[in-house]
């Protein structure tokens, strides 16, 4: 499979399985069953429940998928929250 026949979509992992496999529930409503590429296994990049990533379906099979990039985790802020203090400065 070429490469440009890849389908990128984003969504949230929503539970983690073994060997570096995930559910990710998919901005379409979609819920894969997604791996770790091999770049993000070779750098040890951590994954966690909630996080943001992109996943590549591949044409012929989308229920699993590769994922390829960490977004994150979602950050929500409350409106009226106050940021917090900075420390006291010590002398």
């Amino acid at each position: 499979m070429p490469k440009g026949d890849a389908i990128e979509v984003s969504g949230i992992i929503t539970d983690s399985l073994r060997d570096g496999q995930f559910k990710v529930h998919l901005d379409t409503g979609q819920d894969v069953l997604a791996y770790t590429s091999g770049k993000m296994r070779k750098f040890h990049i951590r994954m966690a429940l909630g996080d943001r990533v992109k996943v590549e379906l591949s044409p012929y099979d989308l229920t699993r998928g590769r994922i390829t990039y960490r977004q994150g985790a979602p950050v929500t802020v409350n409106p009226g929250d106050q940021p917090p203090a900075p420390p006291p400065v010590r002398r």
